[in-house]
């Protein structure tokens, strides 16, 4: 037989010929490290052990943990709709690393992707109720697990849990979007809990657009805060914007003996209290801007009782006027100053920036359906908050994979190089008698090897 006619010349380069070869070739060679990773933490076992499985087991063609394995790896590759898994379904690279089956049965006739229908199914599996509320527990369990590893077992002595709003804009129809004046556009409001300190996700409860900020933020709180003081941590401390303090939320927190910090707005009785320290001294300024700090007692109008406030007065550069606002917490004086409570609020914009990455690498994209499905379906605002939960686990992964390249290569990673530098990487599947060898660019191979090497030292313990 003749040579194949290529598919295209470019005019650049004559001597340069575009064919289209049956080889087995992926450009998604990371997704056998992503594997990699959820066999070593045990997640997807842990997960399939209690979800709740509604097919007739004796009419399945995929495992569910090859279908949990199949979202979180597409996610975590930068696939981000389902119909994603039709066109990658004969990947050699995404079908090793999703099969159940070992050796090269993975790449034979018959194993490939679940198609799109066969996902749309898991979602609407995931977002019944009793599935839902593991998905929620599997994004800190995740999170836990990888703590636990870095540290030998150990967990940590405290961390300070960031609570925030999370706008996540809508193209569509979505039950319960609304358009937000404050964020001006038409989105969901879900609540969502992070660690500046480590990067990690640990929660999401998706919210109607127009939710206020603090909506079902008690229970959302109250309930984390249990669960990682079980096993990410020894304590938990709160930290949170100015829309979060109100007397239910802060006398539950109270009541639990959980330390809080947060910021809260001026009105006009904190205004009176901080009149008396808004006037500049007397001389010239130094060069470096000076930051006050006053202890006050403070009962807002719905308040059951006065609590701590601290006033912190800035100058800034080129202003005349002190700027100021109020930091409101329970953690008395003696245990932390005004400067080391500013200094802790502060690390809020760590928790931000990560929220920005999720946003930007795995930008959850939430389904505009409102039609059944299935029978037994569940409402469309369930299966988007599941999407969402899914999401996070995925980011979950994907961090844990960064935090390895961190600690080995003792520089910092952002989420989106850790995708293109690790996981992004061309590949070819070369079959040999029953083994199959995965062959990869060489310019990859020096982060290869330190990946390995650092996950090769962690000390995971899926007990």
């Amino acid at each position: 037989m003749g040579e194949a006619s290529p598919m295209l010349i470019p005019i650049f380069n004559r001597g340069l010929h575009i064919e289209a070869r049956p080889d087995r070739l992926s450009s998604d060679g990371g997704s056998v490290l992503l594997r990699e990773m959820l066999e070593q933490s045990g997640i997807i076992d842990w997960l399939t052990a209690q979800l709740a499985d509604c097919r007739a087991q004796d009419h399945i063609d995929y495992p569910l943990a090859e279908l949990l394995r199949t979202v979180l790896v597409l996610y975590g590759q930068g696939w981000r709709d389902q119909d994603d898994a039709d066109a990658l379904r004969l990947d050699p690279a995404l079908r090793l690393a999703i099969s159940e089956a070992t050796g090269t049965t993975a790449l034979a006739d018959g194993h490939h992707l679940p198609s799109q229908p066969t996902l749309s199914r898991l979602l609407e599996m995931l977002s019944q109720p009793a599935n839902r509320r593991l998905l929620q527990q599997a994004v800190a369990e995740m999170a836990s697990r990888r703590v636990r590893a870095m540290r030998r077992g150990h967990r940590l002595r405290q961390v300070t849990l960031d609570i925030d709003g999370l706008p996540i804009e809508v193209h569509g129809n979505q039950p319960k979007s609304a358009y937000n004046g404050h964020y001006h556009q038409q989105m969901y409001h879900p609540i969502v809990a992070s660690i500046a300190e480590t990067g990690d996700m640990l929660d999401a409860r998706l919210r109607a657009g127009n939710a206020h900020t603090a909506e079902g933020a008690l229970d959302f709180v109250l309930d984390l805060v249990s669960r990682v003081e079980t096993t990410l941590c020894q304590v938990a401390l709160v930290r949170m914007d100015a829309g979060f303090p109100g007397e239910a939320l802060l006398a539950g927190l109270e009541a639990n003996r959980t330390p809080y910090v947060a910021r809260i707005k001026n009105n006009k009785v904190l205004d009176r209290l901080a009149a008396p320290h808004l006037a500049r001294p007397v001389g010239r300024p130094p060069a470096e801007p000076r930051i006050w700090f006053h202890e006050k007692s403070y009962a807002a109008g719905v308040w059951t009782r006065e609590r701590r406030v601290v006033l912190v007065v800035l100058e800034r550069p080129g202003e005349l006027l002190l700027d100021h606002f109020w930091l409101l917490t329970n953690i008395e004086t003696t245990t932390l100053s005004g400067e080391a409570l500013l200094a802790l609020y502060r690390e809020r914009g760590k928790a931000e920036g990560h929220m920005g990455e999720l946003m930007d690498v795995l930008a959850p994209a939430l389904s505009a359906s409102s039609r059944a499905r299935w029978p037994h379906t569940s409402d469309a605002f369930a299966r988007n908050e599941a999407l969402l939960l899914l999401h996070l686990l995925a980011y979950e992964v994907l961090h844990s994979g960064r935090c390895v390249m961190e600690k080995i290569t003792r520089t910092g990673w952002s989420l989106r190089r850790f995708r293109e530098r690790v996981l992004k990487v061309g590949a070819r599947v070369v079959l040999h008698a029953r083994r199959a060898t995965l062959v990869i660019a060489e310019t990859a191979a020096p982060y290869w090897r330190q990946f390995c090497r650092g996950l090769k030292g962690l000390a995971w313990n899926t007990a």
